[in-house]
């Protein structure tokens, strides 16, 4: 999966973009501020699941047995190969309605392209690639919108249905849950390495490779009665999304740092100043809220807010659920599955 080399003619993707993949994020607390003004506003009673909640889809009630999963999600590059691109913001999208427990039906295609700089074929190559994701979900891309724009953006709509009964809301997490995530974290270094060239080729294969597996566990641990909450690390790092489960939840979280797995020599990468933007606001958006256990550096404080983009599942569940949610996690082909910690009476997030 080596990535494609560019036509000198055309710029690289990455050089159009700001910022790439889940990094492009706005900051939590930012974000937070501008949604004030909306919360307020009426929701029917079929709307089981808003933005009141920081989740990760709407989900809305159209009988006692069905609801409807829709969310969106889209940004600029990570990734120069524009198949790459496509397929990872296509993975990335659909993931949300894998966190809640549901099962895709179709998607719509959100894309803004710079028509003037890029190639009417790189531009399809990036919607062959979404197609494909889509495809591997076993969903058509049944439709969207096209802007020209000044940078790249795709990105899907996703819509899916769930039980409401089974659905896994991020805000469900109990007392003496255990922690179990489905991916390991580094994206985000890996990517600003690759901006500047650095990443290896080998090292790129693995960050395509788990960007662009998709989180299909997400329907099957929702049909496990020990499985209370379910989200997904992207943007805001593990901190951030571990840091929304307790704050939903009214309750503390402790991440055992030492069992959080990572991917391949990504702690010489950050040493190395491989670091996003993304991880600095994180980290100034939501860094009061959590604590750092003796022997913790900068380096570990990075990676634990390293913006991921297509990230794993983080699943709160009984202790005596554990095994069977890693049993599936590894049916499902994730291998790197890890309990990383417990739930716990208290507030924010502690790691040690």
């Amino acid at each position: 999966m080596t990535e494609s080399p560019k036509t000198p003619l055309e710029p690289r993707l990455t050089s159009l973009s700001h910022g790439g993949g889940c990094g492009c994020k706005i900051a939590p607390g930012v974000l937070s501020g501008l949604l004030q003004g909306t919360k307020a506003l009426p929701v029917p009673p079929e709307l089981l699941v808003g933005i009141g909640s920081s989740d990760d889809a709407a989900v809305y009630k159209i009988s006692d047995d069905q609801a409807i999963v829709a969310t969106t999600d889209f940004f600029m590059p990570i990734v120069d190969d524009p198949e790459h691109f496509g397929r990872i913001a296509a993975t990335n999208a659909i993931s949300d309605v894998y966190a809640m427990g549901g099962t895709p039906l179709f998607a719509l295609a959100v894309v803004g392209m710079p028509v003037n700089v890029l190639a009417p074929e790189t531009i399809g190559k990036i919607l062959e690639g979404g197609a494909k994701a889509a495809a591997g979900a076993g969903i058509p891309v049944a439709g969207g919108h096209t802007i020209d724009s000044v940078e790249p953006i795709y990105g899907l709509v996703a819509i899916g249905i769930v039980d409401p009964k089974r659905m896994k809301q991020n805000d469900q997490a109990q007392a003496g849950d255990v922690l179990i995530l489905g991916k390991p974290l580094g994206v985000g270094i890996y990517s600003a390495a690759l901006k500047k060239e650095l990443l290896a080729p080998a090292l790129y294969d693995t960050m395509i490779e788990t960007m662009t597996r998709l989180n299909t566990p997400g329907p099957a641990l929702a049909q496990l009665d020990g499985v209370h909450a379910i989200t997904d690390v992207t943007g805001f790092g593990l901190a951030g999304h571990a840091l929304e489960v307790a704050r939903g939840s009214g309750l503390g979280i402790e991440i055992d740092w030492s069992a959080v797995p990572l991917l391949d020599e990504v702690r010489a990468l950050a040493e190395a100043g491989h670091i996003t933007g993304a991880s600095g606001r994180n980290w100034a958006s939501y860094g009061a809220e959590v604590t750092l256990g003796d022997g913790l550096d900068a380096i570990d404080r990075a990676l634990l807010c390293d913006p991921q983009t297509s990230g794993g599942l983080l699943v709160s569940c009984a202790p005596e659920a554990a095994e069977a949610v890693l049993a599936l996690f590894r049916s499902h082909g994730f291998a790197a599955a890890a309990q990383i910690g417990r739930v716990s009476v208290g507030q924010g997030v502690g790691v040690c």
